[in-house]
């Protein structure tokens, strides 16, 4: 694994930070120790992400940005350092496996909206079209899809909270809400047991 830092900050972006007086805090960040690998709360926190964004470029230069998403769990962590998820099938555009065709580099963003979390992750990623029938058994990954994208993840930074507008999904609300429809539940049925009807009895 490699310092996060030492691969997103070059001479040009320590010049502004020089500028803007940022640069002794990052400075300090950088000397603390590379990690091995990810850890069980990378691991846990990917894992539980139904969608994420991957940066690649393109061989004429220009990056580009997609999402990914699924159910949660359709990102596997097989290892410390490495990330598998099937590509399923959508636009046939192929963009991503034209990219890593000339630049293996690509750039995650994980965000957890209601927590408030996002986690940056920078790797080396591989296509494969033709995944072995034995290999998607094994990683649970089953019904079509346009092959396995695999990423060795070289780099990794926790990102800050801030602006991070946490946001729902229809079965979190789903969860949070339903200890508010029980007891509503509960108290129809004490006023129905008393006679008295509610806003909603036929």
């Amino acid at each position: 694994m490699e310092h996060f830092f030492a691969l997103t900050f070059g001479a040009d972006e320590q010049a502004h930070q020089r500028r803007r007086g940022s640069f002794d805090r990052y400075d300090a960040l950088s000397a603390a120790p590379v990690p091995t690998g990810m850890g069980a709360a990378e691991a846990e926190f990917l894992q539980r992400r139904d969608s994420f964004y991957l940066a690649s470029t393109g061989g004429n230069g220009w990056p580009y940005v997609q999402h990914r998403g699924g159910p949660a769990g359709f990102v596997k962590v097989t290892g410390p350092t490495q990330l598998v998820w099937a590509e399923s099938t959508g636009n046939r555009q192929y963009i991503t496996a034209g990219h890593l065709d000339h630049d293996d580099r690509v750039a995650i963003i994980a965000v957890d909206y209601p927590n408030r979390k996002r986690l940056k992750l920078l790797g080396h990623a591989r296509f494969d079209p033709e995944p072995a029938p034995e290999t998607l058994e094994q990683l649970g990954i089953s019904g079509r899809l346009e092959g396995l994208l695999t990423v060795e993840v070289v780099a990794f930074d926790w990102n800050c909270p801030k602006f991070i507008t946490p946001r729902f999904t229809a079965d979190e609300m789903r969860a949070a809400t339903e200890p508010l429809r029980e007891r509503i539940r509960q108290l129809e049925t004490a006023l129905a047991d008393n006679g008295i009807p509610t806003p909603l009895s036929p």
